[in-house]
């Protein structure tokens, strides 16, 4: 968990339409749901995090970093995982999902070079490492990216 994942509570926020100080028919008037004086009813009260002038918690934690937006998260799967397909098969993602060497594709699928691949193979994937692109080449398979 960091910053940049914080959520308020499911439930927790309300719409900022409701109009509040409408008198007793409007179920929220007199003193309009700040309840009976204090510093907390009144005008200037404290902001959100507030903490009576103690270090606030957001500036209590290290901050360090930050979260890139547009990172993609692959899947890298290794050459020895195709090893299960036929001889001349076509695996793509699809098929490497049905076979269960992938569970979830992410934002894609990387095919790297450990381990050795004895069969030729049409394989389709979002991208291949240098290695793996030459061991599926050399068996006479094809590396196709898509």
């Amino acid at each position: 968990m960091d910053l940049s994942n914080l959520r308020p509570a499911e439930g927790s926020k309300h719409s900022n339409e409701f109009r509040r100080g409408r008198g007793h028919g409007s179920g929220n008037g007199k003193t309009a749901g700040k309840g009976h004086k204090g510093q907390k009813a009144r005008s200037g009260a404290p902001r959100i995090g507030f903490e009576g002038g103690q270090m606030p918690l957001y500036r209590r934690i290290p901050k360090r970093g930050f979260t890139n937006r547009n990172t993609k998260e692959i899947v890298a799967i290794n050459l020895d995982a195709l090893e299960r397909f036929e001889d001349g098969a076509t695996v793509s993602v699809e098929t490497l999902i049905e076979a269960g060497v992938v569970k979830n594709p992410r934002d894609g699928v990387k095919i790297l070079g450990n381990g050795e691949l004895t069969k030729k193979l049409n394989v389709q994937a979002n991208a291949f490492s240098a290695s793996a692109k030459e061991k599926i080449e050399a068996l006479g398979g094809t590396a196709e990216v898509i």
